[in-house]
């Protein structure tokens, strides 16, 4: 479909009026809501969001006709609109969420305190760590565990490294504490 002088025409004539894209998309044929819109946009005719009377849609619509009627000016145009879509570009700012990350030098987040686990799980993991590989990040596979040891702002931030357990990422004891039956942990809340 392209953009005829006349269906131009009926367009600006709708707007004027005061149809919504919809009912203008319907009387064209052929075209969206959102065609509509982009047109309308594209030809600087008023948003109506101020009330605009049809009268004052008619002084605008002659100084977009000019601009309508030759084809190669109309492609520079359509490329105008893309500064005044800027506005939807905070999508980057931050949406009250607490950060993820913690920088050197700031407390680590609320970790579970030791009296939420038993205290057999506490000393099998001590016990294990002491024979624990101490791998880095980069040393890590699929069959390692993958329990961090340590603060990770800190270069004595370290990852278990004994063999996992099947289908788990962490080795027996870590796997004792990480994955405890629900009944368990609310025993022992009480």
């Amino acid at each position: 479909m392209s953009w005829t002088d006349d269906r131009v025409e009926v367009l600006k004539k709708m707007w004027g009026e005061g149809k919504s894209a919809s009912q203008i998309a319907k009387e064209l044929g052929g075209v969206t809501r959102n065609a509509v819109i982009g047109k309308v946009h594209r030809l600087g005719l008023s948003n109506r969001s101020g009330g605009a009377s049809p009268a004052k849609a008619a002084t605008a619509a002659p100084k977009a006709k000019p601009a309508a009627k030759p084809k190669a000016p109309e492609k520079p145009k359509a490329a105008a609109p893309a500064p005044e879509s800027k506005p939807a570009a905070p999508v980057h700012k931050p949406i009250g969420r607490p950060k993820l990350i913690v920088t050197a030098g700031q407390p680590l987040p609320p970790q579970p305190s030791a009296n939420e686990i038993s205290p057999e799980a506490l000393a099998s993991v001590r016990e294990v760590e002491k024979k624990a590989k101490r791998l880095s990040v980069m040393e890590l596979t699929e069959r390692t565990c993958k329990w961090p040891v340590g603060d990770p702002a800190t270069e004595d931030f370290w990852f278990c490294g004994l063999p996992s357990q099947a289908g788990k990422p962490y080795c027996e004891a870590h796997v004792g504490v990480a994955f405890q039956p629900m009944s368990a942990r609310r025993d022992r809340r009480r």
